[in-house]
């Protein structure tokens, strides 16, 4: 755990590059709903729009799509009184620690990230510079609060590995324990939400087929649809765990199932063991639809009122830099900077 001076402090975010889908929700905002109710955190939640642009974004649909992933954030049920809720370009600490952190990580650190290897590709020569150095910032998004826990995907636990061992070197580096190495919070029946049309492949908002995800802003018929079509297999629900291995289609709609009525898999399987997708799928339908379109109607109403965003996102910078800018503050005096003095 992290040292108990840090105040327990959780972080995390979303890059506002396109539609949320199910696997944004079951994956990542429910989690963060259920860590701001939960009590005993100081929550920060945060549209991750620096890290966006580290690949080419309209400028247009940027701006909408910070909007519409802040919508789908409240109606999810984060609470802007209740957690810190932010846009990371209205709060500069964190591209200023980021540059701090830009000369404590190593190159080789860096190009050892397999999300740096899989988005590169080939075509490393051509990819920003700010793609290559994503998980600095990164780091800096979650120290410059302190953060000592941040709820992960197993995609992103690499680079939260990488926060801790930036963490570890500028607190040896300059012989200080200023940095907590923060904790990551990796758990839920459906931390890694799987696409309709093929069970091996990661739901994305990039599939070119519709059919293969559930967007947040779908109404209860596309939902519905979208489940009814979904891929499965003639075999019937096992009713233990081992009989889904080797089922992937099955497995995604039990996890899914699960985690949007707080089971775990087992407890599901119980229940619906023996039965034909003909049965459980409408089952599916109907618990997503009532899960899910109340989220997609509120994000719509607050879509249609951007001002309202923006008050909430203005007031969360100003809650995010009486946090952010001591901490920055402090870092420039351990780095030996020569702080400004009033005129």
């Amino acid at each position: 755990m992290s040292d108990p001076k840090f105040t327990p402090r959780v972080f995390s975010g979303i890059q506002p590059s396109g539609g949320l889908t199910l696997g944004n929700y079951l994956g990542a905002i429910k989690r963060f709903v259920d860590m701001q109710d939960q009590g005993g955190f100081e929550t920060v939640y945060c549209m991750v729009d620096l890290h966006a642009i580290t690949v080419w974004q309209d400028p247009a649909d940027l701006t909408k799509n910070t909007r519409e992933l802040c919508a789908g954030f409240i109606a999810s049920g984060i609470d802007p009184e209740k957690s810190i809720l932010i846009n990371q370009s209205q709060v500069p600490e964190h591209a200023q620690l980021g540059w701090v952190f830009n000369c404590v990580a190593r190159m080789g650190w860096m190009g050892r990230m397999t999300q740096w290897k899989d988005k590169a590709g080939k075509n490393s020569e051509n990819a920003s510079l700010g793609l290559f150095g994503y998980p600095a910032l990164m780091a800096a998004d979650i120290l410059v609060y302190h953060a000592t826990h941040v709820p992960v995907g197993e995609d992103q636990k690499q680079h939260l590995e990488l926060t801790r061992d930036i963490a570890a070197k500028f607190n040896h580096d300059y012989k200080v324990d200023f940095f907590p190495l923060t904790e990551p919070v990796i758990e839920g029946a459906a931390t890694r939400v799987m696409s309709l049309r093929d069970g091996s492949k990661k739901m994305s908002k990039s599939d070119p087929s519709d059919m293969a995800r559930i967007n947040m802003t779908d109404d209860a018929d596309a939902i519905a649809k979208k489940i009814r079509k979904a891929k499965t297999d003639p075999e019937a629900l096992p009713s233990e765990i081992k009989g889904l291995e080797g089922r992937p289609e099955a497995r995604n709609l039990v996890n899914i199932y699960a985690a949007l009525n707080d089971q775990s898999a087992e407890e599901v399987l119980r229940d619906v063991g023996g039965r034909q997708f003909g049965e459980f799928k409408p089952m599916l339908a109907d618990l997503a639809v009532a899960k899910l379109a109340p989220i997609s109607g509120e994000m719509a109403r607050l879509m249609a009122a951007p001002d309202e965003i923006d008050r909430i996102l203005t007031r969360g910078a100003e809650r995010a830099r009486a946090i952010t800018a001591p901490i920055l503050r402090k870092t420039y005096d351990i780095v030996g900077m020569v702080p400004p003095v009033a005129l």
